[in-house]
């Protein structure tokens, strides 16, 4: 009988709590690591798998803190292009979450091709989907790869009780919404999550977001927030951000933090000072970040949220006298959303989520391009192509600087998430051009800013991705090689990790990651996929 099922001799210890790297064995039994001793320490008789590891580092899986993978989990569960860079648990839920259903819910996935053909075997399960817990469970039993865990959709919450209607709750509304959040805490969400500039959690107020936070705060869960405003109103919604935690009592965390916008880049100092002081006073604050100089979102950021009231944004780009209105706010914005087009320039505007076998000449040309194109001004290109395409076009906003993405990475405070879900190229070319940084985001730090650059160091890296992700969202027994933890475990050259996915030709997966396993279970072998669905639902230990 096998003492031991794996054992990884003579690897580069990382172990994810940013100590410095030493030499050991690690070795594996069922789903736990089950020793880690100096190398040569661990007898290799009746291990099943012994896998000689010189030359490579061995570290924890890393933890997606934020993962776009509910509607690609159900495309594919292999999660192939995020287990390729050592991604091993996906944690869900920026602003919404396909479950519970019901109420005035009104998310029509047929509205979302090509993912109604990818996950058509779905179409009939997600409508019985009544509590939070019930996709995630679902996720599970279907099979899939990585460990799945995720954040209450705020979003989601609002649209339950509201629909897409502006305006603060009644109190009724207010206390039907408490009661959602009070039920998807009990079934183990992180906290609740904000996208602030996406309707319907757009039309919420500073006053509401407390009310709910303070029954997030009961269970001991964390406000993680896409601000408000990331660009001209930055510093406004950071402080926004504060203020809820403060008088809500609980940890903030803030999404994807950056500086949006060349006039705003110089903010990002006053950012850091302003966490700086807010921990210095106890506050419990944090932030995430995507190591690009470019975001993505739907090309539908380019208009005010009002167009989304009532859930009538196509019939409104088709009333004359509406559009009238929607120009005017989008050409001259008059404050309080983030006029995206205006901040960045339309000559930074990239469409590139275009379906329609129309429209695919315009993939990946700029806004300005695609205007001239049609012989209208950019705002007239807009509508037209939302009314042509029914869906709201994926776009890349080139709104960052490199030196900014560099000063992040540097913070202390700051983890490493994706933005993104995690895809195959054989499927996702089916999206056209998405942003590169579901494939590389990983392989992108421990590439070039780890190695090339020494922008950071190799162990304050895999902290960032690993044990300060497992500490920040309260989940026990993950994120750290240390014995008795859940084998989620990577294996990598740090000489030849790479990214390959770049904003012009996104469908490629990164390299250089070699073995992979999650609960025990390999998943990765000499980088290939083996199939294996080990995982979990995962859930913080309050």
């Amino acid at each position: 009988m096998s003492s031991f099922d794996t054992l990884i001799h003579s690897a580069r210890v990382v172990d994810g709590t940013g100590n410095p790297w030493f030499y050991a064995d690690v070795a594996l039994r069922n789903d736990q690591i089950a020793a880690i001793a100096p190398t040569g320490t661990i007898p290799h008789e009746n291990v099943a798998t012994v896998i000689d590891a010189s030359g490579l580092v061995v570290c924890p899986g890393f933890i997606d803190i934020l993962s776009h993978s509910i509607l690609p989990l159900m495309a594919d569960g292999r999660c192939l292009s995020k287990i390729m860079q050592g991604v091993t648990t996906e944690i869900m839920g920026e602003g919404w979450c396909p479950a519970p259903q019901g109420g005035k819910t009104n998310i029509d996935f047929t509205k979302r091709p090509p993912w109604v053909d990818l996950i058509g075997d779905w179409m009939e399960e997600i409508p019985r989907w009544r509590r939070f817990s019930d996709w995630l469970e679902a996720l599970t039993t279907h099979g899939v790869t990585s460990n799945v865990g995720s954040f209450f959709g705020g979003g989601t919450v609002r649209m339950h009780v509201m629909g897409m209607e502006m305006g603060m709750p009644s109190d009724e509304e207010m206390a039907a919404m408490k009661r959602l959040v009070a039920e998807a805490m009990e079934d183990g969400a992180m906290g609740l999550s904000e996208a602030l500039i996406y309707p319907p959690s757009a039309y919420t107020e500073t006053a509401e977001l407390i009310e709910i936070c303070k029954v997030v705060s009961k269970y001991n869960g964390l406000y993680i927030t896409h601000l408000r405003s990331e660009a001209d109103e930055f510093l406004e919604g950071l402080e926004e951000a504060v203020t809820i935690g403060q008088q809500a009592d609980l940890p903030i965390e803030i999404y994807h933090l950056k500086a949006a916008g060349k006039r705003n880049w110089p903010k990002l100092a006053d950012a850091f000072a302003r966490i700086e002081r807010a921990r210095a006073e106890g506050i419990d604050i944090t932030a995430d970040i995507y190591p690009y100089a470019a975001m993505g979102t739907g090309l539908s950021a380019v208009l005010p949220p009002s167009v989304a009231a009532g859930g009538n944004f196509f019939d409104n780009l088709r009333d004359p006298q509406k559009v009238a209105e929607i120009r005017k706010e989008t050409l001259h914005p008059s404050g309080g959303w983030e006029a995206i087009a205006d901040l960045v320039g339309p000559e930074n505007v990239m469409p590139v989520g275009l379906q329609k076998p129309e429209n695919q000449h315009f993939v990946g040309k700029r806004l300005t391009e695609i205007a001239d194109a049609l012989k209208m001004d950019w705002f007239d290109a807009v509508v037209h192509l939302f009314l042509s395409e029914d869906q709201r076009i994926a776009t890349i906003y080139y709104s960052m600087n490199e030196e900014n993405v560099k000063r992040k990475l540097r913070q202390p405070w700051v983890t490493i998430g994706t933005d993104a879900g995690g895809m195959d190229p054989e499927w996702a070319r089916r999206l056209g051009p998405v942003h590169p940084r579901g494939y590389g985001s990983y392989a992108r730090i421990l590439g070039r800013y780890v190695r090339d650059e020494k922008v950071i160091p190799l162990e304050d890296a895999i902290r960032k991705m690993s044990g300060a992700v497992a500490a920040r969202l309260g989940i026990k027994g993950r994120g750290l090689l240390s014995e008795g933890y859940q084998a989620d475990v990577v294996l990598f050259n740090p000489a030849t990790i790479a990214d390959h996915s770049t904003f012009s030709d996104p469908h490629h997966l990164s390299t250089g990651v070699e073995h992979v396993w999650i609960n025990g279970t390999r998943v990765l072998k000499n980088g290939q996929h083996t199939g294996a669905t080990p995982g979990r639902v995962v859930a913080p230990n309050r």
